[in-house]
């Protein structure tokens, strides 16, 4: 036996803080894709234990109980006699969903094995706000804590570059430091978009609440900014989730693809990749 699930990197294209809860959770409004890169998970047979991680970014990375993979399993039930293999190719505390991705990644796996429904909306929650979403792989807005996913707009075709400096940004230092936590929310349009520049003149016009308190936590965060900005042909750049991973949109996969060689030749201590940018299963590499 030997079934995958592709775990792919979320991308917060736009990510508007709308509110904070009376319990200290914040209220998001947030434009989510995926991109044509990430971890992936595997079903397998006799194994010596429940998880063994492996992959470049696998160093490190605990596979005790409170891995999220793990703790994902445990909503399912891991059948006697076979294990889970995650291999890692997302950086960890990076702003892109990778360990919210490898928990709905495992809940799928799980799913698809033993013909039994997902767990409910409640328990997949309780994962991970990011988990969700994760969970659809579907482009769309995603707002309340998490929970709420619309449909959005169509995307138009992009390809999308993915670069981290190598810091990790708690996430809750960088709401502390958000000045305010009450912003205007997205202002989608009604229709598709005409066009891709139609899009990215739209997704000029929208934020990243978080980005100013992440700089502030890492200044490396605006450098790397910079150098997507000046990445011949990109077209857009922005910060993903609380970082510090950024992104960089391509029409091209040619330029897309040289924009990673011109990135690594210049900081070869940086993560980075690119890949298509929409649904999960449809930027799903093959194996």
């Amino acid at each position: 036996m030997s079934l995958t699930e592709f775990a792919a990197a979320k991308i917060n294209l736009a990510l508007h803080v709308t509110g904070q809860r009376d319990d200290g959770y914040h209220l998001l409004d947030s434009l989510v894709s995926f991109a044509g890169v990430g971890d992936r998970l595997r079903l397998v047979e006799g194994a010596a234990e429940p998880l063994r991680i492996i992959g470049p970014e696998g160093r490190g990375l605990s596979a005790g109980e409170d891995n999220l993979v793990l703790k994902a399993a445990r909503l399912c039930g891991l059948p006697e006699g076979l294990g889970l293999e995650l291999e890692k190719s997302l950086p960890r505390a990076s702003g892109i969903g990778g360990g919210s991705a490898d928990a709905a990644a495992t809940l799928r796996l799980l799913s698809r094995n033993s013909g039994a429904a997902l767990p409910g909306a409640g328990a997949v929650l309780s994962l991970g706000a990011d988990v969700p979403v994760c969970l659809a792989g579907q482009s769309c807005r995603m707002s309340g804590i998490g929970e709420i996913l619309t449909p959005a707009p169509a995307l138009p075709k992009l390809w999308v570059l993915l670069a981290n400096p190598r810091v990790e940004v708690p996430t809750p230092a960088v709401f502390r430091a958000l000045k305010v936590k009450e912003n205007p929310p997205l202002a989608l349009p009604e229709t598709s978009w005409a066009d891709a520049g139609a899009f990215l003149d739209w997704l000029a016009e929208q934020r990243n609440d978080l980005e100013e308190p992440a700089i502030a936590l890492a200044p490396q965060i605006g450098d790397l900014l910079d150098t997507l900005w000046d990445l011949p042909e990109v077209l857009f750049a922005r910060m993903s989730g609380s970082g510090a991973t950024c992104f960089a949109l391509f029409a091209e996969k040619s330029a897309a693809m040289r924009a990673v060689y011109d990135v690594q030749d210049c900081y070869p201590d940086w993560w980075v990749a690119a890949g298509p940018l929409g649904d999960a299963a449809e930027v799903s590499p093959e194996e």
